[in-house]
This record gives C-alpha cells, structure tokens and sequence, in this order.
C-alpha cells in the first residue's frame, strides 16, 4: 500500500471514531504529498460520544456496504453531443476546510470544498450524507469534490450532530423538521444562504443532493424552499414528508409509499435507487418521480419520456422526462442489484457501491443543465 492509499485509510478511521477535524487534517496532508510518519496513531477503541437525547430515532437502521467490485477506471456519459468523462484522478486540487454554524442556540458543524479560482462564479451544491456517515466520509464516498474541481462548484457538506440524531441521521420523518422556517431545514437554508454570499457563488444554479436520509431530507428542501433550489437529487431517498414518526418512518422504508394527493411543487428531480436496496425500498424512488410529473402536468408542462438502458458495471435503467426544447426535467435510474449504497462510489467511504455506474457524474451533468432565470438572489 502506497503512502496516499494509507494516509487516507487512516483519515477514514478517524472519521468513523468520530474524529472529524484529524480526519480533514490528514486528508490535507496527503494532498500535499505529505506523510503521516509524525502523527500519532489513533487510539484504539475511540468511539463517538453518546447522545445526549433519549429518541428511538437511532433505531432506523441502515445497513452499510463494506465490499464491492473494482471500480471503473473511467467513466462517460453522453447526450446531445455533451460528454462528461471522469478519468478517477487521485485527488481534488481545491480546498476543503471545516467550520460551525450558529443557529436556534446551536452550534451546526459542515465542510466546504472551494475549487481552484474560475473565471465564472461557481455553482453551489448542497450535498446531505446518511445515517452512521458525515462530512468528510461523504465526500470520500461520492468522489463530489474531484467534479467540482473540473466544473467550477462549491460544495457544502453538513454534517448532523448525535445530539439530534444518535444515529446521525438527518430527522426527515419527525414534523417539527418538516416545514419553512423550522429545525433542519431552516438551518440548512441559513448555511445554503450564508455561503452564497461568503463564496460569491451563482444564485441561479444552487443544487441539493442526498443519501438516504439526507436524500429524504433534500427532497424536502426542495419542497420549502423552490426559491433557493434550482434542482436536487435524491439517492436510495424518499419523498417529502413521507412519514411523521419513527414507527411510520420504519413502514415508507420498508415498504415504500404510494403517491399522494397534496400539493407538490414542481422542480427538476434526478433520482437514483438500487433494486435490491432491502433498507428503503426502491417504490419511494418511483412515488417521488409520480408526484412530480403530477405538479408538472398541473402547471401545464409537457413532459414526454425517454427511456435507455446503461451498462457500467451493473446494469441500470434511466428514464428522462424532457420538455419541449430537449432538456430533461426529471430522471430516474434503476441500478439492476444495487444495494443501498452510492452508486459508483469510491470505497474509501461507507455506503458505497463502486460496481454500478456513476451518480456524481450523472447529478452533475444533470444539475449543471438547469439554471434560474432571470439571475436572481434568493
């Protein structure tokens, strides 16, 4: 094992302790070609802290991929003549720094990656992890910071504290984090607003993307705040508001739920399940896409489907909904025998499947099509 594979092994087992800030500090050390021979080695045993909360929300459980095939070498992806080709370069070259956000009284942790210096103002992405990850082991997992280096994005990654959630899962299903202006959602809007203005990024491509319950979560940002979200993506998530407790939590997981009848507000929606996910069943992905060709069809847009099957690894099948002028609105991928993991991850983060094909890239090209009109503040 060479020095970088080793050095970033030992930023994963920092994370999974709990011990986020030494993780991003040998992280940055082995960008630099630097060597971890002067740190001391991590002490054994270390676990986070126990929650100060008494909930049953820790008991949504999530099972973790911990083995997977070699990943793809290099990856593309073409339509309309665009090719978006990843060809796994070892590291991002921006930087990629912690920080805290005050707010209800709270202090909020997240991580910032900023690309090298662009001509044009960056995009912003808000990217949520799953239950049992965080910041750092999210950004290992997705690989997003190596394609925001190539398409000038500022990603943000914030990070939930198990003194909210044991289980450090954003609380998706509980009301009191399910309306404007209230709990999480209203605190990742302040940090989606709060960057906006400190990083000089675009208000007219600002996007949110999530895993699990951080899926669960941005399709619920998207929902309360259509201003602020030009498009999200969701992965093995579920649709807004889809439970009110942990107990009807348990049952959209399980058994998916079907579409409702409420108001939905329509926004441009990529989605990626695996079919053999057993932890949120891949019924939740079909829902979300029904619902909002509904808010789409209520506000007179046509959209026609497209349909083709992708082979990178496993199998996947995408489906496009695209208006008029050929962009595609919505999009949905099937990953033949996917697990609940991120397709096409990195295996040095949790939840990751490197077989199938690749959902950065896809959400990338996917978000980087969709642009507010006129450029507005949010």
């Amino acid at each position: 094992m060479n020095v970088f594979s080793k050095t970033m092994l030992d930023a994963t087992s920092h994370t999974t302790q709990g011990r986020v800030l030494e993780a991003t500090r040998l992280i940055q050390l082995a960008l630099r070609g630097g060597t971890p021979a002067a740190e001391a080695p991590a002490a054994p045993g270390v676990a986070k802290p126990a929650s100060s909360l008494t909930t049953r929300a820790e008991e949504v459980a999530f099972r973790e991929v911990r083995t997977a095939p070699e990943p793809v070498s290099r990856q593309t992806l073409t339509q309309d003549g665009a090719v978006f080709r990843r060809s796994a370069p070892r590291a991002a070259t921006g930087s990629f720094t912690a920080h805290t956000l005050a707010h209800a009284g709270s202090k909020h942790p997240y991580h910032v990656y900023v690309p090298p210096p662009s001509a044009e103002p960056p995009a912003l992405l808000l990217m949520l992890h799953g239950c049992k990850q965080d910041a750092v082991d999210f950004s290992l997992g997705t690989g997003m910071n190596i394609l925001a280096d190539r398409h000038n994005i500022v990603v943000v990654y914030p990070e939930q504290r198990t003194s909210a959630n044991n289980m450090g899962c954003w609380n998706w299903f509980d009301p009191a984090h399910q309306s404007q202006g209230r709990g999480e959602p209203d605190m990742l809007r302040k940090l989606v607003r709060d960057i906006l203005a400190s990083k000089f990024c675009d208000p007219s491509r600002v996007y949110v993307a999530g895993l699990s319950a951080g899926g669960a979560m941005a399709a619920l940002l998207g929902q309360l705040y259509p201003e602020l979200f030009t498009a999200i993506g969701v992965h093995s998530g579920l649709p807004p508001r889809a439970a009110s407790d942990v107990t009807s939590a348990f049952g959209a997981m399980r058994k998916g739920v079907e579409p409702r009848q409420q108001m939905t507000v329509r926004i441009p929606t990529i989605c990626f399940h695996g079919s053999s996910d057993s932890t949120v069943a891949p019924k939740n992905a079909t829902t979300l896409i029904t619902e909002q060709l509904g808010a789409w069809k209520e506000e007179g847009v046509a959209l026609d489907p497209v349909g083709s099957e992708e082979r990178r690894g496993r199998v996947a099948t995408r489906t496009q909904w695209i208006d008029q002028k050929g962009t595609p609105m919505l999009e949905s991928w099937l990953v033949a025998a996917g697990p609940h993991a991120w397709s096409g991850g990195d295996r040095r983060g949790s939840f990751t499947d490197p077989s199938g094909p690749d959902a950065s890239l896809a959400m990338v090209k996917f978000f980087l099509r969709h642009r507010r009109t006129p450029m507005r503040a949010p």
